[in-house]
């Protein structure tokens, strides 16, 4: 399984004397690794050692979670209430209700709500014991997020590989085709000519170089090397354990340009009919590509 997705999603616990720490991650699609992990504010220097576990791991993505500290029976710490705040509030609230003529329904429950009324205190914790169990449950989420972006990948390799197949084949189709667009023209320029008025055509240098000119304008044979060159490397590509989004993505430029030269260069129905399916396969890869690490 070489490919990997930049979608997943982890989670991890882990506890020791008494502290439990939980860690939730999740990532998406990005061109370079941007990490966002938001822990409790008194842990906040801990964020090098997330970041440094995450980069060992990923390469590229935005990679979002939260780390949650408590105790092993499930509290955060101590509920403080400011009482002296909290009176504030109603005084003001109270004559504000009276003098807009609405009514007193100031409860506990509002009172609550109220910024800065309530908080919670955490116990005074051990650092180098939250670092140790944050480690565990941090590598347990990294695992769990590598393994679905790894499941995620095999799907996409699938997909791709039938869509490569069928690439394949238009460039075939293409192949098969190119050597009759210029017996098409030829056909086509003697008929107008004739149709003139004018005879012994074969023999005119200047039908025979106006051909000619034509023939080399519209050689494909090396856009179509090409072609077949970039498929072959992007099969490769997805057998490489290493991350190849990026070297995807410049394939799939790569292959738009010299199909496109293809189409302007091969003015012909069939042709044409090709490249536009072409286009429009290549089109589904590069958004498959968009989400490979």
């Amino acid at each position: 399984m070489a490919l990997k997705s930049m979608t997943g999603f982890g989670e991890g616990a882990a506890s020791a004397s008494g502290i439990r720490v939980t860690v939730e991650l999740s990532s998406v699609n990005r061109k370079q690794l941007d990490i966002n992990v938001t822990l409790p504010r008194n842990l906040i220097t801990l964020d090098a050692q997330v970041q440094s576990e995450v980069r060992k791991q990923f390469s590229r993505g935005r990679v979002s979670g939260v780390v949650r500290v408590e105790a092993a029976d499930g509290s955060l710490g101590q509920v403080v209430l400011n009482a002296d705040l909290a009176a504030q509030y109603v005084v003001h609230l109270r004559s504000t209700a009276q003098k807009l003529n609405l009514p007193d329904d100031l409860g506990a429950d509002c009172l609550t709500r109220l910024s800065g009324v309530t908080s919670i205190e955490q116990h005074d914790l051990d650092f180098d014991l939250v670092s140790s169990v944050l480690d565990e449950a941090l590598s347990k989420a990294l695992k769990g997020l590598a393994k679905m972006r790894a499941t995620e990948g095999k799907a996409l390799e699938k997909d791709l590989r039938d869509r490569i197949s069928l690439l394949d084949e238009y460039t075939k189709s293409i192949r098969a085709q190119a050597p009759g667009v210029v017996s098409s023209y030829r056909e086509k320029l003697f008929q107008r000519l004739e149709d003139a008025g004018l005879t012994d055509l074969a023999s005119d240098e200047r039908i025979v170089k106006e051909i000619a000119i034509f023939a080399d304008r519209c050689d494909i044979s090396e856009e179509l090397t090409r072609l077949k060159s970039h498929l072959a490397q992007t099969r490769k590509l997805l057998r490489s354990t290493e991350p190849v989004g990026r070297t995807l993505d410049f394939l799939c430029q790569e292959l738009f340009r010299e199909i496109n030269t293809v189409g302007s260069k091969a003015n012909e129905v069939e042709i044409t009919r090709t490249v536009v399916a072409f286009k429009t396969e290549l089109e589904r890869i590069r958004e498959q590509v968009q989400n490979i690490e």
